[in-house]
């Protein structure tokens, strides 16, 4: 009899392969059945299919369905029905997450709550997370997200919510959808048969679609009579004075927080336990009490050649599953160590939750598990035999007793409650380095693959570009991403740049675009494909394969870049030399680089090259025993040119969140954000200069700040002398003077709050690369690429 704990749709996401059922999802560039096979061998022995050429084992369970994704959600829909008690579901544009983990911080002092991990609110994600439900919960909370018409009429069953919380509505997704209205209506669709809604009535089109229907609410308002209507709202240094009117009384709250964002989500929060009649001195103490909601794991560099992940401010089973996954996507170290902190509120006994915990350790291979707490030393009975475990009563034990080069060449798992302080771990172990930080967003550079691949077609193959340490960005994490993400192939300038993608354990094949003869030998040792642009690099590479082996090579044919690439007349001894050495080479793509794919002025230019690309391509491919893919569109031109997406396209800067056409620019996110620090704030009297050459002057005076950056970082001297504006408290700062080698000034006059150790954005969330690219007279990609290796880079996933 098949006993089923576990939901599985991501094979590397494999835990205990006896309890799980695994659901084969087809999508529109993956095939979920090409994985059973190996899950097979690896112990799992149910599976949910749509293709029933895939039972092929005995022992197995298959249950054939017409659509996997509807059979996982109708499978969690009869699970929800076992369980009556209430459930919290919440949708909106923004803020659905941190609403849900404040109510969280909230009410566990009184409930057994499940609720969804992290964002978990998609079409998968939130069947996975009522999934965890059982009986010795006590309140469910789950938030629900849609893109397009349809999916909340999915989702709402699945979620069957009691109270409603209708965060907010805004931009995000408005492509799925005709307009606002529409959209509404759509998420409306999660509250069908909810006892009572919370909502804020300023959203006019959110009040107006709600009060056409017949739902319960309980309204807030800050302009308006509301079941709790706000007075006012007075933020200080650093919490905010929330005053309202409720129940014809007057009631007050503190929250630690002052912008906006988080005083609505507040408010959501407060009307909640207005709603369930908690008494208000316990409102107020538990408001002031809430904490940041960290939305990261991040990725940093370590002491003694370590790599840290730092997710040092929450714990639970499934952040915990999280965080080893993507330990294991952005680590090939062999030593793994992971640093836990006991697991509050769980609902599990001790000995069920830190048996599950140890499952999960025991089943990622890792080698040393560091405890911090009273509690957490009862997994040890239940730790495999090799494992390392050594356990600590607090974090300040762990820290007086530790010998740092036990950590050597280690990936390490940081991970607590924030009650543990384990951020103190993370701040021993992390390198010393120059404060200036690059932060790079995977979770957005994973949002902009799909972007771009949600308008390819289903059978077009995708290479991504990895060169110049990928923009920039880090080429070895951004690789393991996208090695995760099944991209077809990956794009390198030179091979040296392959060779250490290689020696990381990247698998998937690469393209070298700047191949010369003495480095044949190297890229045929590390299995790189070249491009090949001349018939005399094509002699030198044919002389350098080794005997009796026949070896990828991918040809560049010149269309009018007059860069690298075969011409036209070079075509016929081309074609000579392919026919003669057709058991020694294999020719796996032919390809050609547009000039100005994302100009319309230059669209007659671009079909030129292209055609003349079809025509090379006819030439070349009668001498080839088989059809070489062609790849010719770049960023610009999968948007522009669709028509032309042929076997392959080559995505490089959109998909670190630059669209040089702009036909999709809203719709990618920020993939990098720089930042730095305010070292000294100095006061400056009328007529005094500022910098090299005294180029700074503030005519009236005023205050200036030199910040952590220079143009040995990548900040070069272009953006000076007011050009270009940081990022200071949510306000604009100009440069003054000359940026200097090391660091620069800027004008804070008008920021009397700004201080020493501030945070400085250069560019990310407020001001974008395109921006500084244009006060500095350049393109992105100069910028990306410019950003010099003494920047701490620092990887995260949402």
């Amino acid at each position: 009899m098949l006993s089923i704990q576990h939901l599985l749709y991501d094979s590397r996401q494999l835990t205990d392969p006896t309890t799980t059922l695994f659901f084969a999802i087809v999508g529109q560039r993956n095939d979920g059945h090409q994985y059973i096979e190996s899950l097979y061998q690896k112990g799992v022995r149910a599976f949910v299919i749509s293709d029933e050429s895939y039972k092929v084992h005995e022992d197995a369970t298959y249950f054939l369905v017409e659509n996997t994704v509807t059979a996982l959600q109708q499978l969690v829909i009869a699970h929800r029905q076992q369980f009556d008690y209430p459930v919290i579901g919440i949708t909106g544009s923004n803020g659905k997450t941190i609403v849900k983990e404040w109510l969280y911080q909230l009410l566990h002092p009184d409930l057994k709550i499940i609720r969804s991990p992290k964002s978990y609110n998609s079409q998968i994600g939130v069947p996975l997370s009522v999934w965890k439900m059982d009986a010795t919960h006590e309140l469910g909370i789950f938030e629900a997200g849609i893109s397009q018409v349809g999916e909340m009429n999915n989702l709402a069953p699945i979620i069957d919510c009691q109270i409603g919380i209708f965060t907010n509505i805004g931009s995000a997704h408005n492509e799925g959808f005709t307009n606002q209205t529409q959209k509404i209506s759509e998420k409306l669709q999660l509250f069908e048969n909810t006892e009572t809604l919370i909502y804020c009535q300023d959203y006019d089109l959110i009040h107006r679609a709600v009060t056409s229907k017949n739902i319960k609410t309980f309204t807030w308002s800050k302009h308006q009579a509301a079941d709790l209507q706000i007075t006012s709202i007075k933020t200080e240094t650093s919490q905010t004075i929330i005053s309202a009117f409720f129940d014809e009384h007057k009631v007050q709250i503190q929250i630690p927080f002052t912008d906006e964002a988080s005083i609505e989500n507040a408010i959501h929060c407060w009307a909640y336990l207005l709603l369930k009649k908690y008494p208000l001195d316990t409102i107020q103490n538990r408001m002031l009490q809430l904490e940041s909601v960290e939305m990261r794991l991040e990725l940093k560099k370590g002491i003694h050649h370590s790599v840290l992940i730092n997710d040092s401010y929450n714990a639970d089973l499934e952040s915990l599953r999280i965080a080893l996954h993507f330990m294991q996507q952005q680590s090939n170290r062999t030593s793994k160590t992971v640093i836990l902190s006991d697991i509050q509120q769980s609902g599990l006994d001790h000995d069920s939750l830190y048996q599950e915990v140890a499952q999960q350790i025991n089943n990622n291979h890792i080698q040393r598990f560091i405890g911090i707490g009273s509690s957490i030393s009862r997994i040890k009975p239940f730790l495999n035999t090799p494992i390392e475990s050594h356990f600590y009563k607090n974090t300040d034990t762990f820290l007086n007793q530790i010998n740092e080069t036990d950590f050597t060449n280690q990936a390490i798992l940081i991970k607590g409650a924030r009650v543990f302080q384990l951020d103190k771990i993370t701040n021993r172990l992390s390198r010393k380095v120059h404060q200036t930080v690059l932060e790079v967003n995977l979770s957005a550079l994973e949002h902009n693959l799909q972007q771009y691949t949600n308008v390819l077609h289903s059978k077009t193959k995708v290479l991504v570009m990895v060169k110049a340490d990928a923009y920039g960005c880090g080429s070895i994490e951004v690789a393991r991403l996208l090695e995760q993400k099944n991209v077809d192939y990956l794009g390198v300038a030179y091979a040296d740049e392959g060779v250490k993608l290689r020696q990381a354990g990247i698998q998937t094949p690469i393209l070298v675009l700047n191949s010369e003869q003495v480095v044949f030998e190297n890229m045929i040792a590390h299995d790189l494909e070249p491009e090949i642009y001349s018939l005399l690099q094509l002699k030198q590479f044919i002389a350098a394969v080794p005997p009796n082996k026949k070896y990828p090579i991918h040809l560049d044919v010149d269309t009018g870049m007059k860069r690298l690439g075969f011409d036209t007349e070079d075509l016929d001894e081309l074609c000579e030399i392919l026919k003669l050495y057709n058991d020694r080479i294999l020719v796996k793509s032919i390809f050609s680089h547009l000039a100005a794919s994302e100009s319309a002025e230059q669209d007659a230019f671009t079909e030129q090259q292209i055609q003349r690309f079809l025509d090379n391509y006819a030439r070349i491919v009668q001498v080839c025993k088989h059809q070489p893919d062609r790849h010719i569109l770049n960023s610009s031109g999968i948007l522009r040119f669709p028509q032309y997406q042929m076997e392959m396209v080559r995505l490089g800067i959109g998909l670190y969140g630059s669209d040089s056409s702009q036909l999709i620019q809203p719709q990618l996110k920020s993939v990098v954000r720089l930042t730095a620090t305010i070292s000294q704030i100095k006061t400056i009297k009328a007529n005094e200069t500022i910098g090299y050459s005294r180029k700074g002057k503030l005519p009236n005076g005023g205050r200036i700040a030199t910040i952590s950056i220079g143009y040995a970082d990548g900040l070069l001297r272009r953006a000076g002398n007011g050009r270009h504006q940081v990022v200071v408290q949510n306000q604009l700062a100009p440069i003054i003077g000359n940026v200097c080698m090391d660091m620069c000034m800027i004008d804070v006059s008008h920021i009397p709050k700004a201080k020493e150790g501030d945070i400085v954005e250069v560019f990310g969330n407020h001001v974008s690369i395109e921006q500084l690219a244009k006060s500095m007279d350049t393109i992105s990609y100069e910028i990306f690429t410019n950003i010099s290796d003494r920047v701490k880079r620092v990887y995260f996933m949402e």
